[in-house]
């Protein structure tokens, strides 16, 4: 009785998960359908999940060859978020490891005075970072938007946390076998720490992709905008065309899937050794 109880509870709730996996993808269904058709038929009801009439060609050139310098906004998202994942990998790490494996005075007071400026919500330091921005002469450059997300106390709290975990006799064997701290870092805690610099580089990226605030406020040229600054321009430019629109969604989202499908199995990895330590 128990087994069986066990199996209809796991049935249960893999049929609920599943259901409110399709309920999550319909939207995106919906969005990729809507880029294939002609403009008269996305909003059409019942839905054509499958169109009937494709105009697909049409839509693409629009998105990429049309008005809006789409694939130079593409770039310049690529190139932000790329290198502010990139920074934001190195610079957490080694805040990380520092606040766990080296032993300095005050290392705990540190860390939670860090910690205690997660409290600050970021509309906060706007003006600040604004002034401090204009100030040293970046405004409305690619820099300003690397400098303002490049670190990040959340990533080094969570790659902290994970490195707690990693046994200190490894760092013990290094130092007998006469490696720095250097070497010690990059030879043994970023092997082992895979799994959750694969989450980081996951959220981070997508984080970075998606914001909208920052370019916003430090960005006034528009060759200079990334994807959320861009969609604005559809937007003015095809205010009546949802499919066009859904063709520009659709594409700015391709890059945010292959970041998915190349690091989920690190992810998962991480998740299946979590289990196995649990």
């Amino acid at each position: 009785m128990p087994f069986i109880r066990r199996n209809i509870s796991k049935l249960i709730t893999t049929l609920f998960m599943g259901a409110l996996s399709v309920l999550f993808l319909i939207p995106f269904v919906w969005m990729v359908s809507s880029a294939f058709k002609f403009e008269k038929d996305v909003m059409r009801f019942p839905i054509d999940w499958i169109p009937k009439s494709i105009n697909v060609v049409y839509n693409f050139k629009a998105v990429w060859m049309g008005k809006v310098p789409f694939l130079h906004i593409y770039f310049n998202s690529i190139k932000v978020a790329v290198i502010v994942t990139i920074i934001t990998l190195l610079v957490s790490t080694m805040a990380a490891y520092s606040f766990t494996k080296l032993k300095f005075r005050g290392r705990n007071l540190v860390f939670t005075a860090l910690l205690a400026f997660m409290i600050i919500p970021d509309q906060a330091t706007l003006i600040p970072r604004f002034m401090l921005i204009r100030w040293m002469g970046l405004y409305d450059t690619h820099i300003a938007l690397i400098l303002m997300s490049m670190f990040s106390i959340y990533f080094t709290f969570l790659l902290r946390q994970f490195m707690t975990g990693i046994s200190d006799e490894y760092i013990e064997a290094a130092k007998i076998d006469g490696a720095g701290h250097l070497r010690t870092f990059a030879s043994i805690i970023v092997p082992l720490c895979q799994p959750v610099l694969a989450t980081v580089a996951i959220i981070k990226f997508i984080w970075s992709w998606n914001d909208y605030q920052n370019p916003l406020i430090f960005l006034q040229t528009k060759n200079l905008y990334t994807i959320p600054l861009g969609m604005t321009l559809f937007r003015d430019d095809y205010t009546t065309n949802d499919a066009i629109m859904m063709m520009a969604s659709l594409s700015a989202i391709i890059p945010l899937l292959i970041v998915f499908v190349i690091l989920q199995k690190q992810v998962i990895n991480g998740i299946a050794l979590g289990g196995v330590k649990g």
